[in-house]
């Protein structure tokens, strides 16, 4: 039986293949166990400094698996909620590279990415409503500060799907290509993982945290995160490597 997620890494980034393309790579257990594993990986493993997520087959992901919710089946895992990572995302960077559709619990997926590459005849929606579901895997919570509250809510109340075009108008999506997204996406993880593990993590944490802080308290918890990476070997490494015009040898410390 073929496993259904598949990691390899490419460099420095590791790719995240969501593996049921008979399935539309709809979300079972198998499935979220697998993807948490992946992203413990990528978390853990100091070679790599970014990661891509993918689907099968041409289709990204069409959401939770309806078969086996109806059996009882529920594709979340404990503390990493669904799809094993959208409530527990990885410390380091995750693009999403979104072919054909990204429905449902898909598109919740894609939402919990910090980047996003599409191909141009990629869809994306939260249909859940048409079946009487909350989309409760982060759309409703992630979608109005990427999309803004009225296209957000368009979108979760009519369950209406929407192209890669539009969605990339409305910056839920950087980049649009005609090609493969797994190819546009891997040329996005390049240029990212070229920076520093320790500040890719900061920047990362530092953007997603600043929202939660008041204006007394933001320039105090910002150099909490970001001083110790000033501090690092890998900090002086970036400007030697600078003043000596080469590539810089990261080490993560």
């Amino acid at each position: 039986m073929l496993s259904e997620v598949l990691t390899q890494k490419q460099d420095s980034v590791l790719v995240i293949t969501i593996n049921r393309p008979e399935a539309k790579n709809a979300v079972n257990r198998a499935v979220a166990e697998g993807i948490a594993a992946a992203m413990e990986e990528l978390d853990s493993d100091k070679a790599l400094n970014a990661g891509i997520i993918a689907g099968a087959g041409g289709t990204f992901c069409s959401g939770m698996d309806l078969k086996a919710f109806l059996q009882g089946e529920f594709p979340v895992v404990a503390g990493k909620g669904f799809a094993g990572f959208v409530e527990a995302p990885p410390a380091k960077p995750l693009i999403g590279a979104v072919d054909g559709y990204a429905l449902a619990g898909g598109m919740e997926i894609a939402t919990a990415c910090d980047l996003l590459v599409a191909n141009k005849d990629a869809k994306f929606g939260i249909p859940e409503v048409k079946r009487s579901l909350v989309a409760a895997g982060g759309g409703l919570l992630s979608l109005p500060a990427i999309m803004g509250k009225r296209m957000a809510m368009e979108l979760a109340l009519t369950g209406d799907f929407f192209s890669a075009q539009r969605a990339y108008e409305v910056g839920f999506v950087n980049r649009v290509t005609d090609g493969a997204a797994i190819d546009a996406a891997l040329e996005l993880a390049a240029s990212v993982a070229a920076g520093g593990p320790l500040a890719l993590i900061a920047t990362k944490r530092i953007l997603n945290e600043r929202g939660d802080w008041t204006r007394e308290e933001m320039w105090k918890k910002q150099a909490e995160i970001a001083m110790p990476v000033m501090m690092s070997k890998d900090s002086k490494e970036g400007a030697r490597a600078f003043a000596e015009k080469r590539k810089p040898v990261w080490q993560g410390e």
